[in-house]
């Protein structure tokens, strides 16, 4: 048996038990490892989900430029999405994402555009403004909006759920993922809450992200926002793929506890993971009072440790920053 191309690969990553960090805890603790992707993140599901949407819905076509505002590994998925499809495209990012994620972009044949990080998304110089800009601006592009596109949940609805429900054999009783532009959490968990209403979904944020008070409170309170260093998830705006109902609670966790962890699970795990990995470990850590033995606990791991290797995998990135 062979695939016929790259993105046939995408999907059906293992779940892989921690024993060592987790070993004072006494439920079972599963991590979802999404790094077994092609891309090495679990965006190349949501990546190829938004691009066949797009066609189907006649918004991309032949030869047409993919536009997108990511801190990497979106654009992964897009990239390999497009040379399979034959697709140009544009990437916008921010100055604080690795330079290892802009070179693996531009690796694969995508153009970057590097725009400042401590902007207000409708500020004209931000990711998001120059992505808009661009997509109006050049014939026969689109621009995917990973935050308020729908077939981000989506894809994690048809596809992170019932792989983990499976793989648990329907026992998990905690889903605890890192928060960003809320697809993985909000389709993986209603499809899981679907399932079995009674399972707890906990979404971790870093501190200096607006979410975990909208979430308390529903309202867009911009005195919470706060620059952090953690990349990939937390948000300054609330996207449209958010369902808060089918979060049950939301945890903060400080920039060096994550990253500490981070390096933990490489050394105690063998699993060589990205920033929010170790945030997600940290977040349940703060949050375990209330675990059980029986209680199944799937936390997900979202990407590579290779996106990170000049930064909390760096002795003196992580001595500049204060947490070694």
């Amino acid at each position: 048996m062979w695939y016929n191309n790259i993105l046939e690969t995408i999907g059906n990553t293992p779940l892989i038990k921690l024993n060592k960090i987790t070993e004072n805890l006494p439920a079972t603790i599963l991590a979802k490892v999404d790094y077994f992707n092609p891309g090495n993140s679990i965006k190349d599901r949501m990546a190829l989900k938004m691009v066949e949407v797009a066609e189907a819905e006649g918004k991309l076509k032949p030869g047409g430029t993919i536009i997108e505002c990511t801190s990497g590994n979106t654009g992964m998925g897009l990239a390999l999405a497009a040379v399979v499809k034959g697709y140009k495209c544009i990437f916008t990012t921010t100055d604080k994402q690795s330079k290892e994620k802009m070179d693996i972009l531009r690796a694969v044949g995508a153009e970057v555009i590097v725009c400042p990080t401590n902007v207000a998304p409708e500020d004209p110089a931000s990711y998001y403004s120059v992505a808009r800009k661009l997509a109006n601006e050049i014939p026969n592009a689109y621009f995917f909006n990973q935050y308020d596109n729908l077939a981000n949940r989506l894809a994690h609805y048809e596809t992170t759920g019932p792989e983990i429900w499976k793989q648990t054999e329907g026992k998990i009783t905690h889903l605890v993922c890192t928060a960003g532009t809320g697809g993985t959490i909000t389709g993986t968990a209603k499809f899981l809450k679907e399932q079995n209403p009674n399972i707890k979904v906990w979404a971790i944020d870093p501190i200096g992200s607006l979410l975990t008070h909208y979430f308390k409170t529903g309202i867009v309170d911009m005195a919470y926002v706060k620059p952090y260093i953690a990349e990939g998830f937390g948000e300054d705006f609330v996207p449209a793929n958010y369902d808060m109902s089918v979060i049950d609670q939301f945890e903060q966790v400080a920039d060096k506890e994550g990253a500490l962890m981070t390096r933990r699970l490489a050394k105690e795990e063998g699993l060589f993971c990205g920033y929010s990995a170790g945030s997600c470990i940290q977040g349940l850590m703060q949050l375990s009072d209330t675990l059980t033995s029986s209680d199944i606990v799937v936390c997900i791991f979202h990407d590579h440790g290779s996106r990170y290797i000049g930064k909390v995998y760096n002795d003196d990135w992580m001595q500049s920053k204060g947490f070694l």
